[in-house]
């Protein structure tokens, strides 16, 4: 996940600190003084069965927990219990709230006084500065408590919790600091990636847009939509959105070269999605035609094996006690019978596989097959040109240059299965032609490898360009011309 948070984390913790170094030494001791007395104070009956009392020890910590958290680092905390204390006891004989019961539960309504609010958010970035996550994550809870309309102490819970991996935490922090108004982009993404991580795209996407209503032209925001529309299957949907980003930036060259890879995987999945086609379509009549073939072939050993029992009979004839030709004879009988029995049940299985042949949906096999063709050439051709108009911008981008002479030799090797899979008779009416193109589309490959590795110095192009020049070495040695389409 992308840590981009830590700028505005920073920047609180760095002003926590210099407001702990502007606070002198006889402050601290003064209040250090002052702590230590209402302590002892709170274990005085009289005096702790006073409202008064406790405004005052609630007032006090919370100028411990803003101006010397030296002397108490979750002052905030024991501030807002003395504040309760201070709704707890100033009640009218009428049992109505006193002034400064009124006053205690206006701080920790978050209400005029933010004291209270502010001295949580300080103690809370000094417990994350000194790595006390849980800490931390506690403080920014009860400031979100008192100022439940406030993004500041949403966002830090957040992060606190997120680097706890109390997602559920996180995500409930990151939802409040949206719902109030919060802007920051980052905020929205990492969220988003808390949805990612649940496999809840939907949410996920829903999230990252409302990060774009607040900031429409964040990139990482967008390209993020994209990601995570592919890794929910969602490819048409992503394309969608990487070609309005290409056509709102058409000199982001990223976003087209994105585009580009979208379409060539696209075009890998239609190539495989082809190839499984083919073979259905054909299924049923090679399998028809690979068992005539075996009949035919069993029958040819039933003429070979009567040609042999009419020999050894005129042999056994002129010598009739010869023990070694009546064995020949009885072998021979004996390999006759088992071809005539597996004739007969090799023409059930010719007869089983032309019926399987004729009860195929053939015109809805290859309207299969038609349509993924058409997918697969249109997702070649926009590969293509999205590499090339990428190029176009920028001429030395490895990427696409590198992608680009992948794609021009995978073709290539695809089209060289169609010549290893030719029988003698094909590859002599066209074998030379199609190899021609083969050799044609590898060699249409190098430049792109070449300027690749000028482009940068990877290990990958270098590679590829070395079994290239391997391959173009033997179609030259068995004089095979290159055609280039």
């Amino acid at each position: 996940m992308k840590k981009l948070f830590l700028v505005s984390a920073l920047s609180l913790f760095g002003c926590a600190a210099m407001a702990q170094d502007a606070v002198n030494k006889a402050m601290v001791d003064g209040l250090r003084k002052d702590k230590e007395k209402s302590d002892k104070d709170a274990t005085d009956p009289k005096a702790s069965a006073k409202a008064t009392f406790w405004m005052e020890r609630a007032k006090l910590y919370e100028n411990i927990a803003l101006q010397g958290s030296e002397v108490d680092s979750s002052a905030a905390k024991t501030a807002m219990e003395a504040y309760k204390k201070v709704v707890e006891l100033d009640v009218t004989k009428k049992g109505e709230a006193g002034k400064s019961s009124k006053e205690a539960s206006n701080v920790l309504a978050g209400g005029e006084g933010t004291q209270l609010f502010n001295a949580f958010v300080k103690q809370g970035a000094e417990k994350y500065q000194a790595k006390n996550l849980n800490g931390a994550l506690e403080m920014f809870q009860a400031a979100q408590e008192i100022n439940k309309k406030d993004t500041l102490a949403s966002l830090y819970g957040g992060i606190a919790a997120q680097q706890l991996d109390k997602k559920d935490v996180a995500k409930t922090s990151f939802e409040n600091y949206a719902a109030n108004g919060g802007k920051d982009p980052s905020v929205f993404y990492g969220l988003a990636q808390l949805y990612r991580s649940e496999q809840n795209f939907d949410k996920a996407v829903e999230t990252l847009n409302n990060g774009l209503k607040q900031s429409p032209g964040n990139k990482d925001l967008k390209a993020e939509v994209v990601n995570i529309l592919l890794a929910s299957g969602k490819e048409d949907q992503a394309i969608q959105e990487l070609e309005a980003l290409a056509a709102a930036d058409p000199k982001n060259t990223q976003n087209v070269v994105n585009l580009a890879i979208l379409y060539d995987n696209m075009y890998r999945t239609a190539t495989d999605k082809v190839k499984q086609l083919s073979a259905k379509a054909g299924a049923g009549t090679n399998a028809a035609g690979a068992a005539e073939k075996n009949l035919a072939a069993e029958k040819d050993k039933i003429a070979v094996y009567d040609g042999e029992v009419k020999r050894i009979g005129a042999l056994i004839k002129k010598q009739p006690k010869n023990a070694d030709l009546k064995r020949q004879l009885a072998d021979v009988t004996s390999k006759k019978k088992e071809s005539t029995e597996a004739i007969a049940k090799l023409e059930g299985e010719v007869k089983a596989a032309q019926e399987a042949a004729k009860s195929q949906d053939v015109a809805g096999a290859q309207k299969d097959l038609a349509d993924a063709k058409a997918k697969q050439k249109e997702a070649s051709d926009k590969a293509v040109l999205n590499y090339k108009k990428a190029l176009e911008i920028d001429a030395t981008n490895y990427d696409a240059l590198y992608n680009l002479g992948v794609f021009y030799f995978n073709e290539a090797v695809q089209l060289k299965g169609e010549v290893d899979n030719m029988n003698m008779t094909e590859y002599q009416q066209r074998g030379k032609e199609v190899e021609g193109r083969v050799c044609g589309k590898f060699k249409k490959a190098k430049p792109y490898f070449e300027k690749a590795i000028q482009a940068k110095d990877e290990a990958e192009a270098k590679d590829n360009l070395t079994n290239l020049n391997g391959v173009l070495e033997q179609f030259a040695a068995k004089g095979v011309a290159c055609i280039e389409e």
